[in-house]
Formats: structure tokens, sequence, C-alpha cells
């Protein structure tokens, strides 16, 4: 058998969610760059879920049905306490939420598409909260329940620090939700995909996604960044540290992307995003420091930064705690992973590939005292 290592190029499904061709990203046939400039994050999950964007009544509703879905379990609450805050990742602490949020949905193990409907929005709801509890409770200090006047991108904001946000602040969360919320069959949404094949719970195909976005080849790019960022420190070190990175052979985080090859249509409005908030928080040098290694890399390398790259500052400029990046991460990408089990149930088969044998044969067993 022919092996494709990584499955790269592989066609393993048809989907109507999301699409990357010629290097132009598009949900349900919208371009990405249309809706980062016009779309509420409210609006995606919807289009995302329906495969159509909503009306006003429609978006009201489910903007509603979103915010009255917000609250978790008092256990899950008490849970995070009981962890070793100074050690768990708050990918772990997510994980193992999200898992214990079916223990206490009734609909858990329901399968028709109504009430799997019911349960796509507890969790997209839920995540947030989750995120935002976790990184308060670590702190020493009590969850903030969400308020329903508030867009989504807002109540995460308000959530994780406690005071109403800035318009500025809460564009910036909603731009990174909408540009982060699905990217066709990454690695993530494949695995939220086999998992559910098998006719898994939603609970446990979203699990199983979080499993797979903690690695840093995908969703842990981000936080990477920001600490390569903050291990050169300043403007004028940039080069000579990326150049002895290179020499060295060693990976620069947030740099090219498998699917695309004359770069991530993403990445340029998180770049504008970066360069307005460093200016407002007056730490500009960290949106001159991604400018000088992006042009560098560019130029030696042919790789320009994907969506990973820019974000970094973003969040950084926002206060947000750098391994708080890739669980907000999660709280977007939760929406397309959601829309690919949904479509998985809807036309389901089981995803079993084969692998090429490449061991030893024709081996015969030896009895244990003649070893």
């Amino acid at each position: 058998m022919a092996v494709t290592r990584g499955l790269e190029g592989i066609v393993a499904t048809e989907s109507s969610i999301s699409s990357i061709i010629d290097d132009q990203l598009t949900y349900v046939g919208y371009d990405i760059d249309d809706l980062a400039q016009n779309s509420s994050f409210e609006e995606v999950i919807y289009l995302l879920w329906n495969k159509k964007l909503p009306t006003l009544n429609e978006l009201n509703e489910f903007k509603k049905d979103l915010a009255q879905n917000m609250a978790i379990p008092d256990e899950i609450i008490d849970h995070l306490k009981s962890y070793n805050l100074e050690s768990v990742h708050p990918m772990a602490a997510l994980r193992t939420a999200v898992s214990m949020l079916g223990l206490y949905d009734e609909e858990s193990d329901v399968m028709e598409e109504e009430a799997n409907k019911r349960k796509a929005v507890r969790l997209q709801a839920k995540m947030s909260t989750i995120v935002t509890a976790f990184g308060r409770i670590r702190k020493g200090q009590e969850p903030v329940s969400p308020r329903e006047d508030f867009s989504f991108a807002a109540n995460f904001l308000y959530m994780l620090n406690g005071e109403e946000p800035k318009d500025l602040e809460v564009e910036a969360i909603n731009k990174a939700l909408v540009l982060h919320a699905d990217h066709e069959l990454n690695a993530s949404t494949f695995t939220a995909r086999v998992c559910v094949a098998t006719l898994s719970d939603i609970y446990s195909g979203i699990t199983a996604a979080i499993g797979a976005l903690k690695g840093p080849l995908h969703g842990g790019a981000n936080e990477r960044v920001m600490a390569m960022l903050s291990e050169i420190g300043e403007e004028d070190r940039a080069i000579d540290y990326i150049k002895e990175k290179l020499e060295n052979k060693e990976k620069i985080m947030g740099m090219g992307h498998r699917v695309y090859e004359k770069g991530d249509p993403r990445a340029k409005h998180l770049r504008e995003m970066s360069r307005e908030l460093t200016k407002i928080t007056g730490n500009s040098k960290w949106y001159n420091m991604s400018v000088k290694i992006e042009d560098y890399i560019k130029e030696n390398k042919g790789l320009p930064a994907n969506v990973d790259f820019y974000s970094a500052s973003v969040y950084h400029s926002l206060g947000i705690d750098h391994d708080l990046f890739t669980p907000l991460f999660a709280v977007s990408r939760v929406s397309g992973w959601l829309a690919h089990v949904l479509e998985q149930y809807d036309n389901n088969r089981l995803i079993r590939p084969r692998a090429d044998y490449v061991g030893p044969k024709g081996q015969k067993y030896t009895p244990i005292e003649e070893r």
C-alpha cells in the first residue's frame, strides 16, 4: 500500500462547512475576510451549524440561548478548585471539565438530532465559562457570572477580568473568535469526527478534540510564539535571536502553514489588531518585533506568518495569561468542532483507515523457559 505520512493531501470526507481553496478560507462559502470585517462570532456559529446566516430574530434568539446556557455546575467549579493549581495546564483542566459536563447533562447519551443541537448550544456556551473560571480560581479569585446583555466576546473578557471591557478589546476578541472558528479537516476536527463516527456522544467527541488541540504543533503555537517574544525582550535583539535559532535548525513557531502556499489569509487581520492594541497599551515593541521576525523569515525561508503568530501579541496586549491562549482558541474552535460532529452524525460512516505493516514477519512463538 502507498503511504502518505500525516495524511497530507488525502481527502477523507466531504463537508459543506469550510473550505481552503487557492489559499482562500471560507465558511459555508463566505470569505473569511468578509466575515472577519463584518460579522459577530454568534453569527459565525449560527452559520457553521445551520449553513446560513441568521435573520435578526434568529440571531437574537440564538444569542439569548447561548447566554442562558453559560452557567456551569457547581460541582465542576469545586473540581477546578481541587487541582494543584501551580502545575495543571489550563488545557488539561478544560479537557477534564468538558468531559465532566457530560455527567451533568441528562441528554448526554440521547442521540436524536434535536438533542444533539441542544447539547451543542450548551457546550459552546459553557466553554468560555470553564476557561475564565479556571483562570480566576488559580489566582485566588471567585468565578464571575456571565451577563445576558453582553455579547459572547464581551462575556469572555468580563468573566475573565471581572470588569466591563472596552469596545476595542471586544472587537479584538470577536475577530479572533471568528478567525479561529473552523479550518476544514485540521487535526482536532478530524479527531472529533473519528470519535463520533463510532456513534460516541458529543461530549466524548469534543473532549477528544481538546486533547488533540493541546499539542504544540496544533493549538499550542501562539503560546510558544509569546514565549519566544518574551525571551527576545527587545526589538534590536530579534534578528540575531532568529538567526541563531535557524542556524541551530530550530523551528520558529507561528510561521508557515501546511495548507497555504502564499500565506494564511487570517494573519493580516490579527496583524492589524496587534498594531492597534500594542500602540494603545504602550507596548508597540511586541508588534514591531513580530513584524521584523516575519519579514526576515519570509525573505530567508519563504514562510509568511500564520494566524497564531500575531494572535500571541493580541492576547498578550489584552492581559490574557499566556497559557490561556490555547484554551481561548478552543473556545472559538468548538463552534467548528460541533458543526463537524453534527455533520458526521448526519451522514455517518465509521472512519477506519489501514496501516502499512513494516514490522518483522514469520516469527514463531518460543516458550518462556526457552527465551
